[in-house]
């Protein structure tokens, strides 16, 4: 009988070298898809302010947002592990991010939340952690900091970047990180991390040494409008439905056939 994705669960996957599954997803009626297609983790992603409400960033969506497609995903999901965003400035404090992780796990039934940045989150996924809520850090390319970033581009390729990016990792580790999540980073760096650091780390664009791997529902359904991300894979293509679709994403990523090179970043 199978049972319901733990914290414990995905830690011993680690360390079995068992590849971990993750895929976004923004209803109760994908919600349902992703869990029974045997998908680890569902993470309703800050993406949604792209893929369902056709902004051209991320920094556009609320806290209202986030509870309300967590609410919906929840209610669909039985078995996978349920990650979701905390948007643009919903943690600039300490005191603001306990509130707010604290609504979508109340509220939105959310068991870990997601929140990007390195160092400077550091005092947040502290208190987070002794406050017994479950946290993803996430590193490299940050759709939230994409203005101050200059646009999409892939991080920590000079050796400098990589370096603060290795000890941003340990660091956040060290103050009671779960889970890491790299997007956007040099295929070497990410296994690097992968293996200097005991939590999971799931990837995106981070080649095929991460402990698991993340895409968009709507880029591997190929359904995106505009430009897909050069990581991402079509798997609808050979399909004859989505189930399907995302049955062979999750058959790839258990096999470590995706990603490819042609799906990461030297």
């Amino acid at each position: 009988m199978a049972t319901s994705m733990t914290l414990s669960r995905l830690r011993e996957m680690k360390v079995q070298g068992e590849k971990i599954v993750c895929l976004t997803a923004y209803d109760a009626s994908f919600g349902r898809l992703l869990d029974g297609a045997g998908v680890d983790v569902i993470l309703v992603g800050d993406s949604l302010g792209m893929v369902i409400q056709g902004h051209s960033t991320t920094v556009p969506v609320t806290m209202e947002d986030m509870v309300y497609h967590s609410q919906a995903v929840a209610k669909g999901n039985r078995m996978a592990l349920l990650m979701v965003d905390m948007p643009f400035m919903a943690c600039p404090t300490v005191d603001l991010a306990l509130v707010n992780a604290t609504r979508l796990m109340q509220e939105g039934g959310a068991q870990v939340v997601k929140l990007e940045g390195g160092g400077v989150q550091l005092e947040i996924v502290t208190e987070l952690a002794r406050r017994s809520i479950p946290v993803c850090a996430h590193l490299g390319l940050q759709p939230q900091s994409v203005h101050k970033l200059g646009g999409y581009r892939v991080q920590g390729r000079e050796a400098e970047a990589a370096k603060a990016m290795l000890d941003s990792a340990l660091a956040l580790e060290a103050a009671g990180t779960d889970m890491l999540l790299l997007e956007c980073v040099p295929e070497t760096l990410a296994t690097a991390i992968s293996q200097a650091v005991s939590v999971p780390v799931i990837g995106i664009g981070a080649g095929v040494g991460c402990d698991g791997q993340v895409l968009v529902l709507h880029d591997i359904l190929g359904v995106t409008a505009g430009k897909v991300p050069r990581f991402s894979k079509n798997y609808m293509v050979g399909a004859e439905s989505i189930a399907e679709a995302v049955g062979h994403y999750v058959a790839e990523v258990r096999d470590g056939s995706f990603p490819d090179e042609a799906h990461w970043f030297s």
